[in-house]
């Protein structure tokens, strides 16, 4: 017969059954975070999305316009200076001889239409016309003729002249010149103010030379 044998448990002697702990969420979306790629690592590279850049703002496109604008006007400026040392200088002043018209053009007195062209006032007495040349004698300033004063004026220091050109008042030392006159086949007066005649303070004058006036 088979013997059946019995286990008798002894006091104290059971192992107590380990209790089983639960893992928390918390530890579980941890361990779900550590598994997730770096960016820096080749499967983050593979699933991070690039991203293109932006259009350039039209504002900073105006700006470098107008900057290259500037840039290339000054280069531009500094090529043509460069190109006009090259070149010569030219005065264009308007020719020392010239025509005025004929004696009967002019009645007595200052007449002043040739000023602004030819620097020159045409003035007609009772027995002579003659050309003064507008130059005040003080510091080449060019005098205005007050109608209403019969006198020249100069602007500058005050210098002041009479009709014919004789200086009596301001820093003005002689009167002013008068340019050569005379007349051409025509009959019309030619005027040249290349060749002045004057009266140097203290000296002889020239007013009365041939060429200074002519006869009316």
């Amino acid at each position: 017969m088979d013997t059946v044998q019995e286990t008798t448990h002894q006091p104290g002697t059971e192992e107590k059954a380990k209790p089983v702990t639960p893992q928390s969420t918390a530890t579980t979306d941890k361990s779900a975070k550590s598994a997730k790629p770096a960016v820096g690592s080749s499967a983050g590279a593979r699933t991070k999305t690039v991203e293109s850049e932006k259009p350039l703002d039209p504002v900073n496109k105006i700006r470098r316009g107008i900057i290259w604008s500037l840039v290339g006007g000054f280069l531009a400026t500094n090529f043509l200076m460069f190109l006009r040392f090259f070149l010569p200088r030219t005065l264009f002043e308007p020719s020392t001889v010239f025509r005025v018209g004929f004696p009967s053009d002019f009645g007595i007195g200052v007449e002043t239409k040739f000023q602004q062209q030819y620097r020159v006032w045409v003035v007609r007495n009772a027995e002579r016309l003659f050309v003064i040349y507008a130059r005040c004698t003080h510091l080449g300033c060019t005098p205005d003729w007050k109608p209403a004063e019969n006198k020249f004026k100069c602007p500058c220091h005050g210098s002041g002249y009479t009709s014919e050109g004789i200086n009596f008042e301001g820093p003005a030392p002689r009167p002013m010149d008068r340019a050569h006159v005379e007349l051409d086949p025509e009959g019309q007066i030619v005027v040249d103010t290349s060749k002045l005649y004057k009266w140097p303070k203290g000296e002889k004058d020239e007013f009365n030379d041939a060429g200074s006036f002519l006869h009316v």
